[in-house]
């Protein structure tokens, strides 16, 4: 579904029509009313005053009419709404009415790649094959029993190490309390013990026990795909003993995906431990060894076949379907050219525009497992009183995505045009290079916790309203929808799509910029900003509850 900047909007920088089938425009600024407005040979005057990054009709609209965007229905109107006036929630209500798909199978024109034919990133080679953009050791609670003790290592390896990320902020608070008399932390030593090594990631969860079987082996599959990740040499295991996800649960879901046991994982299990002095030992044993073997392992050379972009959004706005958006599809689109692969997630924020990823899979029997999987997440959503049609947050509708078919229409632009090969489940494994659709809720965590745990070993992450999330094991990329999102949290952002919103550069302009700078953070020449703030965000996905 590709995004199209009509050639007589390039001249007006105060709306937008983004496809001829439209019946809507963008406001670029705040309009006031009366405001003229002229869209190919239609002229009409503004009813009311719009608000910059929402829509207004460009006809009369009687009740039951569909409003269309992107080329597709995103709502259907409960109220007339004259020419000139703002598309809201008091007048417009979500629709899934489909129209004829603009992606036609085996009609995809790959777009030029010439520029990045023999471009590499220097990556963490794997003994099976994959290749890490970063490298960590990780440490893993099988149950939230021992988040505790998660926190303990955390704070000793930290400190063993040097490597306190919140040392400001510790500095911070002492100044505040006791003046600048108060004792400062001691300064980081500029050497690193592991250069080879980005350091060790803890996680923390409050799954394990409690809940379901299927509860206990969904997160042992996600944690399974955590330990086998590209970016990670290895594991530390935390158990109590008595819970619902048992050792040799995670055993059995890591040996799914290690079958050769190339993966060095080591389980402790504080019950069968004679103290928590000799749980945490060990444990500490287990992590610093890990760290020096990990540090034998430095960057080398890598095809961009081993790049996999996992493709999120978050804090979404009005212009995230124009700008921000579609810029990411388009860098995938050039990564799957030159043989890697993308995964769409977030599937509640994909209906309304079923049709158009139907239309775009490989064969009918990857369309017929995404509409299974639609459709069995719809049922579940039911089931707790839930509907897609809830997904829009309030931030959201205050910028404008009024309907969730218009989020979800600007929000499957990340995938860009090529073909989808492949339909997984969430925690399944990536496998088949090309774009991928995961099934996942629309919440950001869990979505990108998803995401690393299905393989993705660099994210993009597309924000109009501003987000600090970041995953543990992979890097996280934050693109802006607006540049004075760019400009007010710029210690959060990575990349501005703002230019094109303003008209001033293409998304093919920018796009190679974009694959540039994943090629860098690939290569550990860039560090995101999540990264730099050690933003380490793990959600697992309790399925049913979250849209």
């Amino acid at each position: 579904m590709t995004t199209r900047i009509l050639a007589n909007d390039r001249g007006h920088l105060d709306s937008l029509r983004v496809h001829h089938a439209d019946n809507v425009r963008v406001a670029l600024k705040d309009l006031p009313a009366g405001h003229p407005v002229d869209d190919g040979d239609r002229h009409l005057r503004l009813a009311e005053a719009i608000r910059h990054k929402h829509k207004f009709a460009l006809r009369d609209l009687a009740v039951g009419d569909t409003v269309v965007m992107y080329g597709v229905t995103v709502g259907r109107a409960t109220r007339p709404i004259p020419a000139g006036a703002a598309i809201t929630t008091d007048n417009t209500a979500h629709s899934t009415a489909t129209s004829e798909p603009q992606a036609r199978r085996g009609q995809w024109q790959a777009p030029d790649v010439t520029a990045f034919a023999s471009a590499t990133f220097d990556g963490y080679h794997r003994p099976n094959g994959q290749v890490g953009t970063a490298n960590v050791w990780l440490v893993v609670p099988l149950v939230f029993c021992e988040n505790r003790n998660i926190e303990v290592l955390r704070q000793c390896v930290a400190d063993a190490l040097g490597e306190d990320p919140y040392r400001d902020y510790k500095r911070m608070a002492r100044e505040l309390l006791h003046g600048s008399s108060g004792t400062a932390p001691a300064a980081p030593s500029d050497e690193r013990l592991f250069p080879n090594v980005d350091g060790v990631r803890f996680l923390t969860h409050t799954l394990g026990c409690g809940g379901t079987d299927d509860d206990a082996l969904a997160l042992c599959r996600l944690l399974a795909g955590y330990i086998c990740h590209p970016n990670v040499a290895g594991a530390t295991v935390l158990s109590l003993g008595c819970q619902k996800a048992q050792i040799e649960m995670l055993q059995n879901a890591v040996a799914e995906r290690d079958p050769r046991g190339l993966r060095p994982v080591h389980y402790l299990e504080q019950q069968a431990s004679v103290s928590e002095e000799a749980l945490i030992r060990e444990a500490l044993t287990t992590i610093f060894d890990g760290l020096s073997e990990a540090n034998r392992t430095p960057r080398t050379p890598a095809p961009l076949s081993a790049l996999t972009l996992g493709v999120e959004c978050g804090g979404s706005d009005g212009f995230s379907g124009l700008s921000a958006n579609p810029l990411v599809g388009a860098v995938v689109d050039r990564l799957v050219a030159l043989g890697g692969s993308g995964i769409l997630s977030e599937f509640p924020e994909l209906c309304g525009v079923e049709h158009e990823l139907i239309a775009r899979c490989r064969d009918d029997a990857v369309a017929e497992r995404f509409a299974k999987l639609m459709e069995a997440y719809q049922r579940q959503a039911a089931r707790v009183g839930a509907d897609f049609s809830m997904n829009p947050s309030p931030g959201n509708i205050r910028d404008g995505l009024i309907t969730d078919a218009m989020k979800s229409a600007g929000a499957a632009k990340k995938g860009g045009d090529s073909p989808v090969v492949d339909v997984l489940d969430y925690t399944e494994p990536h496998t088949r290079a090309g774009l991928s659709l995961l099934c996942t809720p629309g919440n950001d965590v869990e979505s990108t916790t998803a995401l690393a745990g299905s393989g993705a070993n660099l994210i993009l992450f597309t924000t109009g309203l501003g987000t600090p999330t970041g995953n543990p094991v992979t890097p996280v990329l934050k693109i802006s929808s607006n540049s004075e999102l760019a400009a007010r949290m710029s210690d959060v952002i990575d990349f501005d799509a703002g230019p094109i919103i303003r008209g001033e550069a293409s998304i093919d302009e920018l796009a190679e910029r974009l694959l540039r700078l994943c090629l860098d953070t690939a290569s550990g020449r860039y560090l995101p900003r999540a990264v730099e703030l050690a933003q380490y965000d793990f959600i697992p996905w309790k399925r049913g509850v979250s849209l």
